[in-house]
């Protein structure tokens, strides 16, 4: 029966694999004839890895943190503006000119949330994380549903209420690329309303 490459696919089971590497090369290498210059390179090699490994897991939960944060900030600026603009509105002093100054008055918008249906982007990023791009538009937000390998049909993935939205689930099999349906509707008083966006179809990497 024919073996199976014997090296792994995903980067942890790797790092794992090359430290069994190094420690037995070290402990039988005089046995096999592994020179001193093979067993210095295995341990530049290994030191190489690690060192490369942790950083590209350091600067993913970094990018993750930042596009929180991100969010978090945009949220809480958003609101503060919105409550001082209404309380602004309600002033004996407001006209509709000092709030076209104040940038507050919104242009008309004639578009029918009944018929609407989001625009949806979708960007993929390394290690299977896929971030999404909305029009929010008029409504609250909007729910996003899945579709990727094993799943018989969209699942409901998340509501969110402003753009982007971060898929960062790990891959089904890490270290193998994947293909991932996306589609959005919008949301009003909390029910989804309009039109499902077009599909997006995304190839995660590892």
């Amino acid at each position: 029966m024919p073996k199976t490459d014997f090296i792994p696919t995903g980067d942890a089971q790797f790092v794992i694999w090359h430290d069994r590497f190094k420690n037995a090369a070290t402990s039988i290498g005089a046995t096999l004839g592994i020179a001193a210059g093979d067993l210095t390179a295995i341990g530049n090699d290994n030191t190489d890895l690690h060192t490369k490994v942790n950083a590209s897991a350091a600067a993913d939960a970094a990018a993750q943190q930042t596009s929180s944060d991100k969010k978090t900030s945009r949220r809480s600026t958003e609101s503060n503006a919105r409550n001082l603009a209404k309380r602004l509105k309600t002033h004996a002093n407001y006209t509709a000119a000092l709030g076209e100054q104040l940038g507050i008055e919104g242009p008309e918008d004639a578009t029918d949330m009944s018929a609407a249906k989001p625009k949806l982007t979708a960007r993929a990023q390394p290690h299977g994380v896929v971030e999404l791009q909305f029009v929010k538009s008029k409504s609250d937000g909007v729910n996003i549903y899945s579709q990727r390998d094993g799943d018989t049909g969209f699942v409901y993935l998340a509501r969110d209420t402003s753009s982007p939205y971060v898929d960062n689930r790990p891959l089904l099999v890490a270290g193998k690329p994947e293909t991932r349906k996306y589609k959005a509707i919008y949301v009003v008083d909390d029910a989804e309303i309009g039109q499902p966006s077009d599909e997006v179809v995304v190839t995660c990497q590892p």
